[in-house]
């Protein structure tokens, strides 16, 4: 195992253009290690385009790109669509693009950490939604990243397998202490589970709060702020 990364992920200066459109605009951002970060924002503003410049799926190099960006370490994307391969079991899409000699006990330890053990010789047609999506962080987590970045892994989850898998990650996360950055639209879901909630608008991060220390029973103030920042007006204060 390589030594852990004690330096942040970071972003100075970030501008993406699009065919003329600009989505980021000088934007800054720093994820230490270790830490959890929840990036909100309406749609369009910008906050999928950061995530793949992170996850070095956007070339930086091209034109319309101009900033910095610095990720030391590894990175493991986990998508909205959990992205498995139906023609290979559980185990095989955990598997994929693995190179390392003990990679089968590796994907095997992922898929018990997830609780998945049963399912890894299943087809990923026979998953059910929340079994997909623990399939997809085990194929993430094998590769033991020191950044994690999750792009709304959870919006397509009912309510209660939505709890769960926060539950899951925050254990996942005590456990590995990667960075993390998830990306939601649910401003709930970024106060239960972050250390910092970011608010990106207009291709720059407008706010930074930290929520306080776990467990969290008193954020009522915070959410408003919170979605006001976003443009949403919240009915139970207003």
């Amino acid at each position: 195992m390589s030594a852990p990364v004690t330096a942040p992920a970071r972003v100075a200066g970030l501008v993406r253009d699009f065919g003329g459109r600009r989505v980021l605009e000088g934007l800054d951002l720093t994820v230490g290690p270790g830490e959890f970060v929840a990036l909100l924002g309406r749609s369009g503003s910008g906050k999928s385009t950061l995530l793949r410049v992170l996850a070095g799926l956007d070339d930086t190099a091209a034109e319309g790109v101009e900033g910095t960006v610095e990720v030391p370490g590894s990175v493991a994307v986990a998508f909205q669509e959990p992205r498995l391969l139906p023609w290979r079991s559980v185990r095989d899409n955990v598997l994929l693009g693995l190179h390392r000699d003990d990679a089968a006990d590796a994907a095997d330890r992922a898929l018990a950490e997830v609780g998945l053990t049963e399912r890894a010789d299943a087809w990923p047609l026979t998953l059910s939604g929340g079994e997909a999506q623990r399939a997809s962080l085990a194929r993430a987590l094998v590769r033991e990243p020191d950044l994690l970045l999750l792009d709304e892994p959870f919006g397509a989850l009912d309510a209660l397998t939505r709890i769960a898998m926060h539950d899951l990650v925050l254990d996942l996360w005590g456990r590995h202490r990667p960075g993390i950055l998830l990306v939601t639209h649910d401003v709930d879901e970024a106060l239960a589970l972050a250390d910092r909630v970011l608010v990106l608008d207009e291709g720059r991060i407008v706010a930074d709060h930290a929520p306080g220390p776990r467990p969290r029973h008193d954020v009522a103030d915070l959410r408003s702020t919170v979605l006001a920042e976003l443009g949403v007006i919240d009915d139970a204060t207003a």
